[in-house]
């Protein structure tokens, strides 16, 4: 078994060949390199941070931010290995298939093919963040022994089902770092580094291959990678930066002919209390506030706008999970009473939830990274963050969160009161996912993406991106299953292209 490699011990202006190499440490490069752990590849990974939190590696992240109020850009991230998964809560559900349609009131969706392309990596995703059996749209299916999900009847949202990843040992999440670091010393073929910051894509003089990379530690080391094939796999905002840092051939950076890379940055907003669900007789099944334990499955239910719901009525995804049981002031029991006695139904049992969400942002090409004139302790240019959220954003989830209302007054179940309103109501209540996307988004075409259907950036042969920074759209689920799975497919590409 071999050892992580310290870079800090790395002899200064070494040259390091192989035949790929993998930039970052996290779900996505970690996933890469087991799945070609059983090919004859050549394999440098190196990763920024080292096995446990480091405040001064962490702080290389730090940038600026304007417009929506946002998260610290160093505080929305990890910096070691195992990267965004060192603090995800678990949560998974594959993307939909509306989420890689393009759709005409849509502008900038679609990606460059449907969900059925991912369809056979999922299972592989599913192991890999430990989640359990492959459940999700079918957990109603299971769940008699327990209670029955609402009959919310015929209308746009439906019951559907996040499941959670956990270690082996305990219900906490899988943090890919301390669950897979043994895994990466057993590939004899590849060599781990930690401590090693990747500060330049450096490009051959005609601008249309990776020559090597630039390497430096905290230290002051310095050395040099000189791969056949790279895969940059960073996170949205690190992969975004090396991408425009690295202008020494390419003035924009290196895929940035069409000014895309940093564009169309999104996360998943979280308002808190968005809303409150009130159900007549009181009675609500255990897995729609808590999470449950179904045959081995960690789920949880959520409700969600159905496909054919969204596509007719111009709305964008979202998951909407039932929080704590909250108590109605004097205004909110006199509705419910009204309610339930013009349904004919008894609201002296009635209970009341409050309700959060994840919403699915609108693709959006000024919401976006860019480098600033402030510099990190390894010389490299902090970024800068414009953040735009537009008020349509939530109208769709307003709109969504209606039609549930509907369901139930129709299915005399219950009803349901919206709670934030104006943009200010939504700043009050707001959270974020920390799930960054859409940095270097996917398109057939150079001219809308910077890297195409097989994750290869547009006019550089031979350098790949991984990541949800890839995602051209970015649905409402969790984006890690989905990513691993992406990083999946990509790795099924490169076992072709080095054979």
């Amino acid at each position: 078994m071999s050892a992580f490699i310290d870079a800090r011990t790395v002899a200064a202006g070494s040259i390091i060949e192989t035949d790929l190499a993998i930039i970052g440490g996290g779900p996505a490069g970690i996933s890469l390199a087991l799945a070609l752990a059983g090919s004859p590849i050549k394999m440098v990974l190196l990763e920024s941070g080292a096995m446990n939190f480091d405040g001064r590696t962490q702080a290389l992240y730090a940038g600026a931010e304007s417009g929506f109020p946002y998260l610290k850009l160093e505080g929305s991230r990890l910096r070691y290995l195992g990267g965004s998964t060192n603090h995800w809560g678990g949560w998974c559900r594959p993307l939909n298939g509306i989420d890689f349609e393009a759709r005409d009131w849509l502008p900038h969706s679609g990606w460059p093919f449907g969900r059925a392309e991912i369809e056979p990596y999922f299972k592989r995703a599913q192991s890999l963040v430990e989640a359990g059996p492959l459940v999700y749209d079918r957990g109603s299916d299971w769940t008699k022994e327990i209670g029955a999900p609402l009959d919310l009847g015929d209308g746009g949202v439906y019951t559907s089902w996040f499941q959670f990843s956990k270690t082996r040992t305990s219900f906490l999440p899988t943090h890919f770092g301390r669950r897979y670091a043994d895994d990466l010393r057993r590939i004899a073929h590849l060599s781990p580094y930690v401590h090693a910051n990747v500060t330049g894509l450096r490009l051959a003089p005609d601008a249309t291959s990776l020559d090597h990379l630039d390497v430096a530690t905290l230290t002051g080391n310095t050395f040099t990678v000189k791969p056949r094939i790279t895969v940059l796999a960073t996170g949205a905002m690190e992969n975004a930066r090396l991408l425009l840092a690295s202008n020494d051939v390419a003035p924009r950076g290196v895929g940035n002919a069409d000014d895309l890379v940093g564009r169309f940055f999104a996360d998943h907003p979280i308002p808190r209390d968005s809303a409150t669900l009130v159900v007549f007789d009181g009675r609500l099944a255990s897995f729609y506030p808590n999470n449950t334990t179904i045959r081995g499955a960690i789920l949880r239910a959520t409700f969600s706008p159905s496909e054919d719901y969204q596509r007719r009525h111009s709305v964008l995804g979202s998951l909407t999970t039932v929080e704590n049981e909250v108590t109605l002031d004097e205004l909110g029991r006199a509705a419910v009473a009204t309610a339930a006695g013009a349904l004919g139904v008894d609201g002296s049992s009635a209970k009341a939830f409050s309700m959060g969400c994840g919403i699915e942002l609108a693709p959006d090409p000024d919401r976006r990274l860019t480098l600033g004139s402030e510099r990190d302790a390894l010389g490299m240019p902090r970024l800068r963050l414009a953040m735009h959220v537009a008020d349509s954003n939530f109208a769709h989830y307003r709109e969504t969160m209606k039609e549930l209302g509907r369901q139930l007054l129709a299915a005399r179940l219950g009803m349901v009161r919206l709670n934030q309103k104006t943009h200010a109501d939504w700043l009050s209540v707001m959270d974020w996912g920390n799930h960054h996307m859409g940095t270097t988004r996917m398109s057939a075409d150079p001219r809308k993406g910077v890297v195409d259907a097989n994750s290869q950036v547009h006019g550089v042969g031979n350098l790949f991106v991984a990541g949800s920074s890839v995602f051209p759209t970015y649905g409402a689920s969790n984006p890690t299953l989905n990513l691993v799975a992406l990083t999946l497919r990509l790795a099924a590409h490169l076992r072709k292209v080095f054979a």
